[in-house]
């Protein structure tokens, strides 16, 4: 006897993606705004002039990727549950790539699910990190390998939150908007080797570009189950590198950066890509003072670190490699040799 639970539905979870001056967000029931430190001293008074709720609780949690672990996203939760927030309740991340993260995975977990937005306050965010739905923390193990795709009900990009961005960090959200261009946008990156990004227009213009590219590979591939993968391209490198760090020695955009190098010396190694694209890769990544090279102290180490990844299976690792600028390519047999020659910069 079989007794089938259809599940057969049609859910529609798309949202808005508005890139603008912040308008006034009114809310009819209880709202939380996560943030962390940094961010509220600089920014949260404006906020709040702008959000009206019956009631307004604001979270903060300590900065920085070494607190996007369990005890932070607990902390997050006694907090809604002391302010007694139930399934209509909305939280608001607002923040860069790890406020957003950990707030969609309370979001996610908090009563079995209750809306969401991001207003991300770094590059790195408005263009990767809160498109999307991926949501997640970090353990001992490695990045983001606890977590959930949950989408939020809308995203609000204002660059007027760059203008407090410290230098590092705009770099490390250029490297994003670099790893996107080389894989899907031979236009783009061309357009990127010649913009001056420090321009208002022109971050305007990359962050839009950046969003496009994405949303579409999110529209055709939510859960990353295939083609979403190229959004990886220098990720499973540059996980393992924060991984060694602790998290602390590189930002994420940084990490990426050297990853993508890693990422083009295997690709140069396995033919698919010509040494000068590499190199004009490269040059572009440094003309934002991007890292491009690390120097680990175990490489096998380093390499069987990939086989924590989530993109791992079967014993088996998927890279995503450039075989021109604009076009990429899967590979999941790459031999040993050649990843470690890649990740020793040979």
């Amino acid at each position: 006897m079989t007794i089938t639970v259809n599940l057969q539905k049609h859910i529609n979870d798309s949202y808005g993606i508005h890139m603008q001056e912040l308008a006034p967000l009114a809310f009819s029931e209880k709202v939380a705004i996560i943030t962390n430190p940094t961010v509220a001293d600089l920014h949260l008074e404006k906020l709040l002039k702008l959000v009206t709720a019956p009631s307004v609780k604001v979270v903060k949690i300590p900065d920085g990727e070494a607190y996007k672990t369990l005890e932070t996203i607990e902390t997050i939760l006694n907090e809604l549950f002391e302010q007694r927030l139930d399934r209509r309740s909305t939280l608001i991340a607002f923040g860069g790539g790890v406020v957003g993260d950990m707030t969609g995975f309370c979001a996610s977990i908090y009563q079995r699910g209750i809306n969401f937005v991001q207003i991300p306050t770094t590059l790195l965010a408005m263009v990767d990190a809160s498109v999307g739905g991926k949501t997640g923390i970090d353990n001992k193990f490695g990045k983001n390998l606890i977590g959930s795709f949950y989408q939020p009900k809308a995203v609000y990009i204002d660059p007027f939150w760059l203008s407090t961005l410290p230098d590092r960090e705009f770099g490390a959200g250029v490297a994003e908007i670099i790893k996107i261009a080389v894989t899907l946008d031979e236009e783009f990156f061309c357009w990127l080797e010649s913009a001056d990004l420090k321009n208002h227009e022109a971050i305007k213009e990359a962050i839009a570009r950046s969003i496009e590219l994405k949303a579409d590979i999110v529209a055709q591939d939510e859960k990353e189950s295939g083609l979403r993968q190229v959004l990886n391209y220098g990720h499973t490198f540059a996980h393992v590198i924060e991984l060694e760090g602790n998290y602390t020695e590189f930002l994420h955009g940084e990490s990426v950066a050297i990853g993508m190098v890693m990422a083009n010396n295997l690709a140069v190694n396995t033919g698919s890509l010509s040494h000068k694209d590499a190199a004009r890769i490269k040059h572009l990544l440094e003309k934002y003072d991007l890292p491009t090279s690390f120097s680990t102290s175990d490489p096998e180490q380093f390499y069987d670190s990939f086989f924590l990844d989530k993109k791992s299976h079967s014993g088996k690792i998927t890279f995503v490699l450039p075989r021109t600028i604009g076009d990429y390519v899967f590979v999941d047999d790459a031999k040993k040799e050649w990843v470690l020659e890649a990740i020793k910069g040979e």
